[in-house]
């Protein structure tokens, strides 16, 4: 399957072919679709229309990533340290673009919870003047 690449944010930045490692006792490799977003991956089986998705927030790190001749294999982390194995081709680099899109999606929560305290911190100071004010006012 060829891969698509985009840029616009809430769209697709890479869809196409890698396998995963089954957790079955001979752990055999499944051929899946793969969509990754800004927000998570999604992997589709076959035919099927339903997806497994693996949202960033609960992914922890890509890790363990070894090279060979044909495939780059690596391990997805998840924040409960379940590790979740995969192998791609060389040439589709899903371990870099799921390690970048991940690196951004941390990125945007840590920012917006910059933003979200200091925003709380502006609100609550802007307040407590009042009140200060307020128990001067009281005491005259």
């Amino acid at each position: 399957m060829a891969s698509k690449l985009m840029m616009n944010p809430g769209e697709i930045l890479l869809e196409g072919e890698l396998e995963k490692r089954s957790d079955s006792l001979f752990q055999l490799w499944k051929k899946k679709r793969g969509v990754l977003t800004d927000d998570s991956l999604r992997l589709f089986s076959g035919t099927s229309e339903r997806a497994k998705e693996l949202r960033f927030h609960s992914i922890l790190k890509v890790d363990c990533v070894e090279h060979t001749r044909k495939y780059v294999y690596f391990t997805i982390v998840t924040t409960d340290f379940k590790e979740i194995d995969f192998r791609c081709t060389g040439e589709s680099c899903w371990n870099a673009s799921i390690t970048l899109a991940l690196i951004d999606y941390q990125n945007r929560r840590a920012l917006e919870g910059f933003r979200r305290h200091r925003f709380q911190r502006t609100e609550s100071e802007a307040q407590q003047p009042e009140s200060q004010e307020q128990r001067a006012l009281s005491r005259w």
